[in-house]
């Protein structure tokens, strides 16, 4: 009699504890990795076409939101009741406004219990990165009924601002790809999109006030084929271009605000200006010559670019800037600054003379200059300017937050100098670098930024922390830059899984990281996602690492 009793004890402590391994490995499964989870062992709710989504009125369109999740993923189609619907006899996912146990921006409580799974939070934000994990512990196929695991979770980002760039000027790509995109960063709980909407190669943001940016600045005659440093030089013949309506835009910016992203768009002066000055050659140092939008890569005091310093380009620019401003609600815009060729300003009498009348030694502090000048067009529209960290040659107060594409030394020199810095450096952060060392690898344009890399990667140096001035550290941004880059399954293909790594670098406390879990997480959540997205991406992120290089 013993041994059948001793078997099923056997059987079901096993089946017992396959069933809680099964609770606590979907929650680790979660990307990126939360701040703490209990699986509480409790029966599982169950989700059907009886279950019913109950939100605050703070949180309408999240619900929304939440529903064609739900019905994408799972094919469930659950009706959004009133609030008195709290009270019905059926399971019901709750959407609640919560300011007390959810006392951290972006913080969010889900829990599963009883007849009900709940998400706390105290901003839009938060809600969404709630309901991203509950759609993480849900099945990627249809179904007709789900058991859903009672867990606790409770949630907040490591960091404030956890961004990530697209470059439209090189490659322009479909309004559906940019709420695509969008809809990637959400599920990976960042929180701002950097919309690189200008450069020397197309600008794509219509503005009224100026026509022939769209008309003339949004189109090149040709684009270089093969890369870069190729020679000869190769140049298709085909016509290229295209731009964002101000409607489209306004979609775009209320696509992503239901998602809890902010839309950081940039205007990149008073270099990489070639597009502006082929549609208005009266804004350069050669007003009598006629330009072309820039079809080949990397201007940077090879073809001439920037602005001159005239009243009408400061007409200009203010007129431009506070289009852009009425047209994004956010807090920054960015004014790019970067890679500013002061060579074409020194050869300029007009420009010389400028800087002599106004009391400017070189062309570092005229490039200054042209910042304080936007910066002070937007001040009046009550926003607040983020460059690149070559605005740091000048002196500029402090009020402009600092995004360093450097290494380390840029980001401490701007945050001993009291700015706010993101850091966006090349290496890791650009993801427009190589992910291996294959020769027949997908083109890209230099560098080798592998997985373990981006994972690995601090945001805050150690000198900083140190000093004691890690606070000046707001956070970080991967960046794609699109010369090599002409469709959306390239841009996938070079993302992912890189823009996950680096999800966990933003969000998860560095103590409970771990590389090799995090390649498991890889395997069993992001490969399947990709799937489900229908997305491109690179598959041998475990062959190639820093070890390769």
């Amino acid at each position: 009699m013993k041994k059948p009793r001793f078997v099923l004890f056997t059987l079901l402590f096993s089946a017992l504890t396959f069933w809680c391994q099964g609770q606590t490995a979907s929650v680790n499964n979660i990307v990126p990795k939360p701040v703490s989870f209990i699986a509480t062992g409790e029966k599982p709710v169950t989700l059907n076409k009886h279950t019913v989504i109950v939100a605050d009125a703070a949180y309408k369109q999240q619900a929304e939101y939440l529903q064609e999740l739900l019905l994408n993923q799972c094919n469930l189609g659950l009706a959004i009741a009133a609030p008195d619907a709290r009270k019905t006899r059926h399971s019901r996912i709750m959407l609640v406004h919560d300011t007390v146990e959810a006392n951290r921006p972006e913080m969010y409580w889900l829990e599963a219990g009883g007849p009900v799974v709940r998400i706390k939070a105290r901003d839009v934000a938060g809600m969404v990165h709630g309901i991203q994990t509950l759609m993480q512990l849900l099945p990627l196929q249809k179904v007709k009924e789900v058991k859903f695991a009672t867990v606790e979770v409770k949630d907040y980002p490591r960091f404030a601002y956890r961004g990530m760039h697209l470059d439209v000027s090189r490659h322009i790509f479909p309004l559906d790809f940019i709420k695509k995109y969008i809809d990637y960063l959400a599920f990976h709980k960042f929180n701002t999109f950097h919309w690189h909407l200008t450069d020397d190669q197309g600008w794509r943001l219509q503005i009224d006030s100026y026509p022939k940016l769209t008309e003339v600045g949004a189109w090149r005659n040709s684009t270089l084929i093969g890369h870069f440093k190729d020679t000869p030089a190769r140049y298709d013949s085909t016509r290229y271009g295209g731009f964002y309506t101000k409607d489209q835009v306004r979609e775009i910016v209320k696509y992503a605000a239901v998602r809890g992203i902010n839309v950081v768009p940039e205007i990149d002066i008073p270099g990489h200006s070639r597009a502006i000055i082929a549609a208005y050659p009266e804004f350069s140092t050669r007003p009598d010559t006629v330009w072309q939008v820039a079809n080949t890569w990397g201007m940077y005091n090879r073809q001439n670019n920037v602005l001159a310093p005239t009243p009408g380009t400061f007409q200009f620019l203010e007129t431009v800037f506070g289009e852009v401003a009425d047209l994004f609600p956010g807090e920054y815009v960015h004014i790019g600054g970067d890679e500013c060729s002061k060579m074409w300003w020194k050869a300029d009498p007009k420009t010389q003379a400028f800087m002599k009348a106004n009391g400017l030694k070189d062309e570092k502090e005229l490039q200054t200059y042209f910042i304080k000048q936007v910066s002070g067009y937007l001040a009046k529209k009550n926003k607040k300017v983020i460059g690149w960290h070559e605005i740091l040659e000048g002196h500029l107060d402090t009020t402009a937050v600092i995004m360093n594409w450097g290494g380390a030394k840029q980001g401490i020199e701007a945050a001993q100098r009291r700015h706010t810095v993101i850091m966006s450096p090349g290496k890791p952060l650009y993801f427009d670098a190589y992910q291996s060392k294959d020769p027949k690898d997908s083109l890209a344009i230099h560098g080798y930024n592998p997985l373990d890399a981006v994972y690995n990667f601090n945001p805050v140096p150690a000198e900083l922390q140190q000093l004691r001035l890690d606070k000046y550290i707001l956070g970080a941004q991967g960046n794609v830059w699109t010369e090599y880059m002409g469709s959306p399954a390239k841009v996938e293909y070079m993302v992912f899984p890189r823009m996950t790594a680096l999800s966990e670098v933003l969000w998860t406390d560095p103590k409970q990281k771990d590389f090799e879990d995090f390649k498991r997480r890889i395997k069993t959540t992001m490969i399947p996602r990709f799937s489900f997205w229908g997305s491109a991406y690179f598959k041998n992120f475990e062959r190639w690492t820093v070890a390769d290089q």
